[in-house]
């Protein structure tokens, strides 16, 4: 018998989400899109896992359902407004939406300022094992509260979640789609035991297809990794398709930061949900 003890509620470091947005994209831009929850059952919940509960943002009509369901994976600086906002977005289209807060064990990064010191303390200490469980509890809520249609499985995830929806999409063999934004696709050395593998690792093993959105002027994702992306699914003959917008940045859907970029925003949006209809997300 092992003598190492499962991790207890009390030892979660976050039990309830962040508020507003992360201090380190502090100031937020003017023009912030802000979807109001009219129509919507939206809010905070607690998703059982394993070793206690994670707090997690869901969002979906308040009339009608089962909805599909679309699990929803942050960026670098976990569930705060502009995720909370994106799962409000899905489900003024139908959906239900769901963040979990995926570093619940690890840290808060909401408070932090410092990019590499949200990095250090907290997201390399993330094993991607313990992301896809967790994901696959908020998949098993969502069919357990009976408001969700798990038949009809997708995700979508930003920057850090980006990579996690190709993961994911290696993972689960009833997913129906991905939607991949901006999401770092090849570890270029960086490999590590708790995030062992990357979406170019994994590209022959994709149980969805899954839509890549980048930005040709994304400094941490050159457009060679992207190609090179490309080129591993046609290999593989997997069902992926990748875009790739010529002037924007990293973060181009990130419409609270001066990496906004309008036009490719939208564009990606109108993809996501032709994708998700495309391939039985709706």
């Amino acid at each position: 018998m092992s003598d190492k003890l499962p991790i207890s509620r009390r030892e979660f470091a976050m039990t309830t989400l962040a508020a507003g947005f992360a201090l380190s994209t502090q100031p937020v831009a003017a023009d912030t899109i802000t979807t109001d929850t009219k129509g919507l059952t939206a809010g905070e919940v607690k998703i059982p896992v394993k070793d206690g509960d994670i707090p997690a943002y869901r969002a979906a009509p308040d009339k009608g359902g089962p909805f599909p369901v679309v699990l929803v994976v942050q960026e670098i600086f976990g569930v705060h407004e502009h995720i909370k906002d994106v799962c409000r977005r899905l489900a003024k289209l139908g959906y239900l939406a769901i963040a979990p807060e995926l570093y619940a064990r690890q840290g808060d990064v909401s408070k932090l300022t410092d990019i590499q010191e949200i990095f250090s303390k907290v997201v390399s200490k993330v094993p991607d094992s313990q992301v896809m469980n967790d994901l696959d509890a908020a998949v098993a809520w969502a069919k357990k509260t009976g408001n969700g249609d798990t038949a009809k499985l997708g995700i979508t995830g930003f920057c850090w979640g980006g990579r996690i929806t190709w993961l994911y999409a290696a993972h689960n063999k009833d997913l129906k789609a991905g939607v991949a934004w901006y999401g770092r696709l090849s570890g270029a050395g960086k490999s590590t035991e708790l995030q062992p593998k990357y979406p170019i690792d994994l590209a022959g093993d994709l149980k969805a297809p899954v839509l890549g959105l980048y930005g040709e002027k994304d400094t941490g994702i050159p457009v060679k990794d992207v190609e090179a992306m490309r080129e591993a699914l046609k290999k593989a003959d997997k069902l992926g398709e990748i875009v790739l917008y010529p002037e924007a940045p990293h973060a181009f859907y990130a419409d609270y930061r001066p990496s906004y970029r309008k036009e490719a925003a939208e564009d990606g949006w109108k993809r996501l949900q032709a994708w998700f209809k495309k391939n039985g997300v709706a």
